[in-house]
């Protein structure tokens, strides 16, 4: 989203987890995937012991990230694009929407 920008991309990658946790069109088993990622956080049990100060929370962070982008990827294709769009301010791929009635002639 902010290729120039790490930290803004990151920022707005939470973002946009945020939104899709929210929007009620996507799956319910879906939103399990973040969750578990941050559960992971407060297990008491790691992959890698925090031993090494730095190294123990590569293994948490990791686990947060993959999660992450784990549940962006899984997520309904449009309904990402149409919360990255509204994020960056960008206009929707699909482009504008327009409103109208209509009616059959005989």
């Amino acid at each position: 989203m902010h290729p120039q920008n790490p930290f803004r991309a990151m920022i707005d990658r939470v973002r946009l987890v945020v939104r899709l946790m929210r929007d009620p069109r996507v799956p319910l088993y879906l939103k399990a995937v973040p969750i578990g990622a941050l559960l992971y956080l407060v297990f008491p049990l790691d992959l890698l012991p925090d031993l090494a100060l730095g190294l123990g929370q590569l293994d948490d962070l990791g686990v947060l990230l993959v999660g992450l982008e784990t549940f962006i990827a899984l997520c309904p294709r449009h309904v990402v694009e149409e919360h990255v769009a509204a994020i960056t301010g960008a206009p929707h791929p699909r482009g504008e929407t327009i409103d109208g009635e209509w009616r059959i002639r005989e």
